[in-house]
């Protein structure tokens, strides 16, 4: 906090820490919105408080305002670029969650023998209270101690949270116990929980609340415990992005190739990217050839053809030649470490339930609080003994405990997110499940989500006077030796309906047009009409039909000629999913809207929608629009799901409300 640093940017981000229930983030920006030029939203499911200042307002001021609440506040650690080293050690979040599990794991091994004693008669044995106390002591002491340490920091801010219930309650419980046991009559040999319809007023002094305490700490830790694994899974998820960077990389300076790792590359660095490489950063081709595969980034499964002077991302994959690319942005400037930043922002907003709750928390804590104090003074008001009031105003705490919430959010929590797993669905928190009722609209995405996302050999056209099977030996026998997505897709499809494939000789790729070589006897031509053109062959215009029909159909179509003649087409496409057009069909009967959202060409777009029965199609869109559109539909009043499975859906996915 020495080091002063004005605001110039506008905006800027605390990692707040010691924040137990949404109450504490309700305190914390309410604070921080009663400066002067400041605008705050605090999020308790991500720990961060987003603030929009003028400029000149000091970061130092707005931390030091934070902890003056008795919360931690901090400026986030520079953004971790791709590539660069993990830190040594263990993260304070995992310790955190490390720690909640040790508590909660104690809290469940010696709860559940005093819930159980407390509950049925037959296992109440003589002295089995005196038991209970020895259970019970630890996990209300040192397993709550989390929300007793809250309790007494608000305390000492004047304020009342969630926690402060739990402990009151929990505490009233346990110091209620231990005085009946010693001062009533609870602890004598013999005394029994009997289980009755009947309810006859009595001192309370003959009866223990050792099962709630020790229940409802199990019971809210193990809330506390999912709500943190969960978010941790959606950090995991953040991290997962960054780590699809390549981590080192081969520069050449001086005409010299050196291996230095990624976060030491500046811009104007020429690198060496070889086939099968990930592209170290963004940059621009300055030599060579080749197909990149930008699926994670575009969502489009047939390779993009770079050439000199051509822009590449990094993170995306070299299927071909060799390049030189010249470096024009690293760090945290990448397209990729700005679809982490949008996945980042997207989830840091507010749901309307979340500011619902927040309100709600707020004044329901004291409340809870007046209306114990209330009862008390009314039952000596009445005349009745201390011992009977104090009891009335414990029940009212115990009562008002919300162990409720512990328990019910906790367990539809874990059985939502576990059935969800086990269908390949990420659920970000509870609130995301109670949204669901409300959703209309379902954006999917289309390459891996709609379609298969592999490439397969879709179409075979022969020119008279050629076999099918004959076409797809001696196409698929020159591909087979191609190292190309297209020519592995036409190989494998030619394989399985004709057989083994034939061997090739004197293989050439020419880049950016084709192959060429030597099958059965037959010099052979595969690839574009440039390629056969420089050959001198001549396509008939049957054949040039069809490559432009397969073309309309958004398929990636080759010519193939051998013996100086045009022998046919071969096409290859992303294939429908068989499940897909069902599952379209009764998400409308559901009475939703499908919408088909894409950075795939408009025309394969169209074509798929058309197959599986959408009628609203979203194409070439950029990954960073595609979380856009889906805001933008949210602003038209409508609650959107969301349905992707690639990075290039990252932002989308944590924008949509489902």
């Amino acid at each position: 906090m020495s080091q002063t640093t004005d605001i110039t940017d506008q905006r800027v981000e605390l990692n707040i820490g010691g924040m137990t229930c949404a109450s504490c983030a309700n305190r914390i920006e309410k604070k921080l919105n009663k400066l002067d030029g400041v605008e705050a939203t605090v999020n308790y499911a991500t720990e961060k408080a987003t603030i929009t200042a003028l400029p000149g307002i000091d970061v130092a001021d707005l931390i030091a305002e934070v902890e003056k609440t008795g919360y931690t506040a901090a400026r986030p650690a520079p953004p971790r670029t791709a590539g660069s080293p993990e830190p040594e050690g263990e993260s304070a979040e995992d310790r955190e969650l490390t720690t909640l599990r040790h508590r909660l794991i104690g809290a469940v091994v010696l709860s559940v023998p005093v819930i159980l004693m407390a509950m049925i008669p037959a296992l109440q044995f003589t002295y089995w209270q005196w038991a209970s106390l020895a259970l019970a002591a630890p996990v209300i002491v040192w397993a709550a101690w989390p929300f007793h340490r809250a309790a007494w920091l608000n305390l000492k801010q004047g304020a009342a949270t969630m926690d402060t219930l739990i402990s009151l309650g929990t505490s009233a419980a346990f110091i209620w116990s231990i005085y009946a046991l010693f001062f009533g009559t609870a602890g004598e040999a013999g005394m029994t929980h009997a289980f009755s319809f009947a309810v006859a007023p009595s001192d309370g002094a003959n009866n223990i609340y050792l099962e709630v305490a020790a229940g409802v700490t199990m019971f809210v830790l193990a809330g506390r415990y999912f709500e943190k694994r969960s978010k941790r899974t959606a950090g995991a998820a953040l991290r997962a992005l960054m780590e699809l960077g390549a981590k080192e990389v081969t520069v050449l300076r001086d005409g010299v190739e050196t291996l230095i790792p990624v976060e030491e590359l500046a811009v104007g660095d020429t690198f060496v990217v070889r086939p099968g490489e990930k592209i170290a950063t963004d940059g621009i081709v300055r030599e060579g050839n080749s197909a990149v595969d930008a699926s994670m980034i575009t969502g489009e499964s047939v390779p993009v053809e770079v050439g000199v002077d051509d822009r590449v991302v990094g993170a995306t994959v070299n299927e071909g030649g060799r390049l030189l690319v010249e470096a024009t942005r690293v760090g945290g400037d990448t397209q990729l470490a700005q679809m982490a930043r949008l996945v980042e922002d997207a989830q840091s907003g507010k749901a309307d339930v979340q500011r619902l709750a927040d309100r709600v928390s707020g004044i329901f804590v004291p409340i809870a609080i007046a209306i114990a104090v209330a009862s008390l003074g009314a039952w000596l008001g009445a005349g009745f003994p201390m011992s009977a009031a104090f009891t009335a105003a414990v029940a009212v705490l115990v009562i008002a405990c919300p162990c409720a919430l512990g328990l019910a959010t906790p367990t539809a929590l874990l059985v939502g997110t576990g059935r969800g797993a086990q269908l390949g669905i990420l659920i970000k928190g509870p609130e995301v499940l109670e949204s669901t009722r409300k959703v209309d609209t379902i954006v999917l995405d289309k390459t891996g989500t709609v379609t298969s996302g592999e490439m397969s050999l879709a179409t075979v056209v022969t020119a008279p006077g050629t076999e099918r099977a004959e076409l797809l030996r001696i196409g698929g026998g020159l591909e087979h030796a191609s190292e190309h997505p297209i020519a592995r897709a036409i190989a494998t499809g030619a394989a399985a309906e004709a057989g083994q494939l034939p061997a090739t000789e004197s293989f050439q790729n020419v880049a950016g047009k084709g192959v060429t070589g030597i099958v059965d006897g037959h010099a052979v031509l595969v690839g574009r009409d440039t390629l056969l053109a420089d050959w001198a062959v001549a396509v008939p215009a049957e054949l040039a039909e069809a490559k432009a029909q397969a073309e309309r159909r958004g398929e990636t179509a080759v010519l193939v000629a051998w013996d100086g003649e045009a022998r046919g087409v071969l096409s290859v496409a992303d294939t429908i999913k068989p499940t897909s057009k069902r599952a379209i069909t009764e998400l409308i009967a559901l009475g939703l809207t499908p919408i088909l959202l894409t950075g795939d060409n408009r025309t394969v777009a169209e074509q798929v929608a058309a197959e599986v029965g959408i009628d609203q199609v979203i194409a070439e869109v950029l990954p960073q629009d595609k979380a856009e559109v889906v805001a933008k539909l949210q602003a038209e009043g409508k609650t959107v799901a969301m349905v992707g499975d690639g990075v290039n859906d990252a932002a989308a996915l944590a924008q949509a409300d489902l």
